[in-house]
């Protein structure tokens, strides 16, 4: 029984996901995070990457850039407002909108930044 139980674990083990690639070899390119501010806490993110699975990996791309993005500003806190997705040729773009603040902010799609940050770097995503 309990040899059965460690050849599972190591089975297990010998699926993990290298960070930044997935089973089916995902492998993106980041192209680059624009900048803006709106307007006092209101932050605009244009991202860019090729190579996304679906709109959830430029999603993710867009709040690594919102978390780094108040970690700069001093801020711990981000909250998620709204994103527009499209996609050219072979790019997907979001453009993306997040409340940065100094302690968690209201609402449903809130991020602690620290948290965030260390998992996109976990995650070899990279960040403002």
């Amino acid at each position: 029984m309990i040899r059965m139980a460690l050849i599972s674990s190591l089975m297990l083990a010998a699926c993990a996901q290298v960070p930044g690639q997935s089973a089916e070899g995902f492998t993106p390119t980041y192209n680059g995070v624009k900048t803006s501010l709106l307007e006092g806490d209101l932050v605009q993110f244009h991202v860019a990457m090729s190579g996304a699975r679906t709109g959830a990996d430029v999603d993710d791309y867009a709040e690594c850039a919102a978390a780094q993005y108040a970690l700069i500003r001093g801020y711990g806190f981000a909250r998620h407002v709204r994103t527009k997705m499209k996609q050219e040729g072979g790019n997907q773009m979001a453009d993306a909108v997040y409340t940065i603040s100094p302690s968690l902010p209201r609402g449903l799609r809130t991020i602690d930044a620290e948290v965030v940050v260390a998992n996109c770097e976990a995650n070899g995503i990279p960040t403002v």
